[in-house]
């Protein structure tokens, strides 16, 4: 059981490939041996793209504004190097405001196994600096809390939300129906100066799959693997201002132990929320898309993406009024590859999925972006470095 548990996890976190189609935009090198292949990424109002990357054990944020040839100076958020968790489930988060604000989430690690605190900075200069970093889980034991979301809503709003085993009590039990992993949240409402107190979302959570975030009209919604019953590990959405949590997914995936393989979420410009995943349950294997329209939280038969054959893994999402931008990644065995497919009429239709790259050796999951102007998708692979892969937005 053992054995199958582990295998279980590790297909979990790959996914497989076929020949490359779209162009590639601007390789930027090998990836330095210190750096994680783990980067986040965000589009500003004005078009530029910013990355937040680990080198030598700080955080640090670059931009490019000359349609991402290259980038700018290296800005430090981490004064000092520290452990700096950045892996592909456990990437730092990166927002930029309308008004040029920089808004950064990570985890930081701590000295016992799976502990860690989750991190917040900002700049007000337009990430020419950064005030000092503040732990955002006012529970400070060193324990875990992990797998953080950030989104903002550009208006001085800022939500952040993690899985937080504070409540554990039986940490060296076995055979509890229940996790004691819970969903919390903190909320800014003056551009992250200052965060309410923490406020717990949901208990009997996924352990270690990567939460989703979220601002849609009615605020900030977080997406995250839950756990039902005893070991039932399908999908919730809740509001974080209002809402208590609702199921959305029904697969079906009864598993003791935790996938590693999260899910993401989206809003729109025209009220719904867009949601992708992975499962292998007994309705469903593979990893799906959803659009949930407005109220309508019907559980419909979703769209597959990939191959399931290839073990198409860790899907993402992103959405910009009625565009809305898929990708995930896969592997054939022998290389990883980039896909994506869009949407210009929020969800309704699709083009065709897209193989934007291959490569050779390790790989990070794929990180899309959108805009009104375009669509891509941020790769970062270790034996080609950093590509910036632009989606073909013809019509068939």
């Amino acid at each position: 059981m053992v054995l199958r548990t582990l295998l279980c996890c590790a297909l979990a976190g790959f996914a497989w490939a076929a020949p490359v189609q779209a162009a590639e935009h601007a390789a930027r090198g090998p990836a330095a041996k210190s750096a994680s292949l783990a980067v986040g990424a965000a589009l500003d109002a004005r078009g530029r793209l910013w990355l937040a990357r680990v080198e030598q054990g700080r955080l640090q944020v670059s931009f490019s504004q000359d349609g991402d040839a290259s980038f700018s100076a290296p800005v430090a958020v981490t004064a000092a190097p520290g452990i700096v968790v950045a892996d592909g489930e456990n990437r730092p988060k990166i927002a930029v405001a309308d008004n040029g604000s920089v808004h950064l989430t990570w985890l930081q690690g701590l000295g016992k196994p799976m502990a860690g605190h989750i991190r917040y900075a900002r700049s007000t200069d337009g990430g020419r600096s950064f005030a000092p970093p503040i732990i955002v889980n006012d529970d400070r034991q060193e324990i875990s809390h992990r797998f953080d979301s950030l989104a903002i809503d550009g208006k001085g709003g800022v939500a952040v939300v993690w899985l937080d085993a504070r409540e554990r009590k039986d940490r060296g039990a076995k055979g509890s129906p229940e996790t004691q992993v819970g969903l919390y949240a903190a909320l800014s409402t003056d551009g992250g100066a200052r965060f309410a107190p923490n406020r717990k979302i949901a208990a009997h959570t996924c352990q270690c799959c990567r939460t989703g975030l979220a601002w849609s009209a009615d605020g900030p919604v977080a997406f995250w693997r839950h756990v039902y019953g005893r070991n039932v590990r399908d999908f919730a959405v809740a509001n974080l201002k209002e809402g208590a949590p609702r199921r959305v997914t029904d697969d079906d995936w009864r598993i003791d132990a935790c996938p590693h393989h999260g899910g993401g979420i989206a809003a729109d410009g025209q009220g719904d929320l867009h949601i992708v995943w992975f499962t292998q349950g007994a309705r469903r294997q593979g990893i799906f898309y959803r659009r949930i329209s407005g109220t309508d939280f019907a559980m419909g038969e979703p769209m597959r993406l990939g191959d399931p054959a290839r073990q198409a893994g860790h899907p993402a999402v992103v959405a910009q009024g009625a565009r809305v931008l898929l990708s995930w990644r896969e592997f054939d065995g022998r290389h990883f590859s980039a896909w994506a497919m869009l949407s210009i009429d929020a969800g309704r239709s699709w083009g065709p999925a897209q193989r934007l790259a291959d490569a050779a050796q390790a790989a990070d999951y794929t990180v899309p972006l959108i805009d009104a102007r375009r669509a891509l998708v941020v790769w970062n692979t270790a034996a080609e470095g950093l590509r910036v892969l632009p989606l073909s937005e013809d019509t068939p």
